[in-house]
């Protein structure tokens, strides 16, 4: 019985390792906008859910496993400067809880295994999410990170891929203004959020030597960047208005809520508790949105049945 504790004792930490190495979290939320562009396209094009029922277990199955891939080689490559910052020491990678061989090994077989599952729904799919990986691993991971103050933007390409394979795993051609409009909102929202976080956690930045835009040219810029980005996205909002005006009309409530707060509580309190306000709504703003078009898209199909 004790053998057998401490097997499972054993058990729940490597799997707990493995969880941290390939970032189950933001394999989790991804998932989400893949989805959300996978029902939409399934909406658009009149098709039932249960006629696509394999491609969308082959698109959650191979998204999830390229994102983790990439998280994990993201893992690998910064467990230098990883060790510095408060929020990621204690990562496997740098507590050594987990080989580097091991680390780059599981990268490699997960990339392939999920290229391989999406190019079963369509190769544009394949094709996005090799994309999206070599994006975050070279571009981002390997170069920009580390050396310009658009980290963020160059980062957030790979960031929007997932409701382009959603959509792609259900239909080969992503031209439709409401999935364009999808993957910019994606795109635009990361700035926002990850400005939020880089002012949060300013001192760990620096110290890491991370060019994140609030460490380089301080809050003031930041904010005036953010609003910048912000008035973009309600701008976008407009492109759903080709597919339904209540998803138009929601995306631009959003956005135009999150500037609004942007201003006046900016010059209401401290810097971060500013970012705070800012991170937390990004995350209200993503969930709901894209959660409306999940649902509107599947009532929409339930409803032509």
């Amino acid at each position: 019985m004790i053998l057998r504790n401490k097997q499972e004792e054993s058990n729940k930490n490597w799997i707990s390792i493995l969880a941290k190495t390939v970032k189950l979290g933001i394999i989790r939320s991804n998932l989400i906008p893949m989805f959300a562009g996978f029902t939409l396209a399934l909406y658009t094009y009149e098709m039932s859910f249960m006629e696509k029922l394999p491609e969308v277990i082959f698109a959650l199955l191979g998204t999830a496993l390229v994102i983790g891939a990439a998280g994990a080689f993201n893992n690998l490559y910064d467990r230098d400067i990883d060790a510095i910052m408060e929020r990621t020491k204690q990562r496997p990678t740098v507590t050594g809880q987990i080989k580097p061989v091991i680390v780059f090994l599981l990268s490699v077989i997960m990339s392939i295994s999920g290229i391989a599952l999406l190019a079963l729904t369509t190769w544009l799919a394949a094709v996005l999410a090799f994309l999206g990986l070599f994006f975050y691993v070279v571009p981002y991971t390997m170069w920009s990170k580390r050396r310009t103050v658009y980290n963020t933007e160059i980062g957030s390409i790979s960031g929007a891929m997932p409701p382009l394979i959603g959509w792609a795993a259900v239909y080969p051609d992503i031209t439709h203004p409401a999935i364009i409009g999808l993957f910019v909102v994606m795109i635009i929202w990361q700035m926002p959020h990850f400005y939020a976080i880089a002012i949060r956690n300013h001192k760990q930045y620096e110290a890491a030597k991370i060019p994140m835009l609030p460490v380089v040219k301080g809050v003031q810029r930041t904010y005036i960047q953010t609003n910048v980005y912000l008035v973009i996205m309600i701008m976008i909002s407009f492109l759903f208005g080709t597919l339904s005006i209540g998803l138009m009309l929601v995306a631009l409530l959003l956005s135009a809520g999150w500037l609004t707060l942007s201003v006046f509580r900016y010059h209401r309190v401290n810097a971060e508790k500013w970012a705070t306000s800012m991170f937390l709504y990004s995350l209200v703003h993503m969930t709901v949105l894209f959660s409306t078009v999940i649902i509107y898209s599947l009532m929409g199909i339930i409803f032509e049945l």
